[in-house]
């Protein structure tokens, strides 16, 4: 039997449903994942009997009531994304806090699942470390990128720059962030210097390569 993508999804779906039923029959409460099958598989079976769109919503919400999961499973799953097949069309049905119910609050004690927003911005860790800026060529006829925390003065052998001036130094970026040079670009950037010993941080600097598409 060949099958398509999307129907090999849907089976994948009504596998997961079986099994959180399954579970659900026996008294067990329902984590995550089988609490958005069960949800999905409801609005999709909706669909497929030709129900209207805010039918198949409501079918949606009416699967999995929130004593039938985990605590903070709730406030885990804030919200469901799923395309169905109506009668004009695939249509996109979004289900915001889908396990609250029609007209809940939202639930009075967080659980595990809650995001809780900090009650203010954590001070900038570092704000004493010291700065500097630095002028830096790509001579390489392809792209460079190197990320945020990557030794600057160990960066692509094709940027060129001071490199002995700033040993000890990052880019002055937030982690995971990264900084491009296109062939033959020069652009300042800002640079601070690693916290701990020797600049290298509380275990020395970090190993391993600067991330490049090209130029490497």
């Amino acid at each position: 039997m060949l099958l398509t993508p999307w129907e090999e999804e849907r089976l994948l779906i009504f596998t997961a449903a079986e099994l959180a039923r399954r579970h659900r029959a026996a008294g067990l409460r329902l984590n995550a994942p089988e609490a958005v099958a069960l949800i999905c598989d409801a609005m999709l079976e909706a669909a497929r009997a030709g129900r209207t769109y805010a039918e198949v919503e409501d079918a949606g919400r009416a699967a999995v009531d929130q004593a039938d999961v985990m605590p903070g499973i709730r406030e885990l799953v804030g919200e469901i994304r799923l395309e169905v097949l109506l009668d004009d069309g695939v249509r996109l049905i979004v289900l915001v806090d889908p396990l609250g119910g029609p007209g809940s609050a939202p639930a009075a004690e967080p659980g595990p699942g809650a995001i809780r927003p900090a009650v203010e911005e954590p001070p900038d860790a570092t704000a004493d470390l010291e700065r500097r800026t630095l002028l830096v060529e790509n001579t390489s006829g392809r792209a460079v990128r190197i990320s945020s925390h990557f030794p600057f003065d160990r960066v692509n052998a094709r940027l060129r720059f001071d490199r002995a001036g700033v040993a000890g130094f990052r880019l002055d970026l937030p982690a995971g962030s990264s900084e491009r040079w296109a062939p033959g670009e020069s652009k300042t950037v800002a640079l601070v210097r690693y916290r701990g010993p020797s600049g290298g941080g509380p275990a020395g600097a970090p190993a391993g390569r600067g991330p490049s598409d090209g130029g490497s």
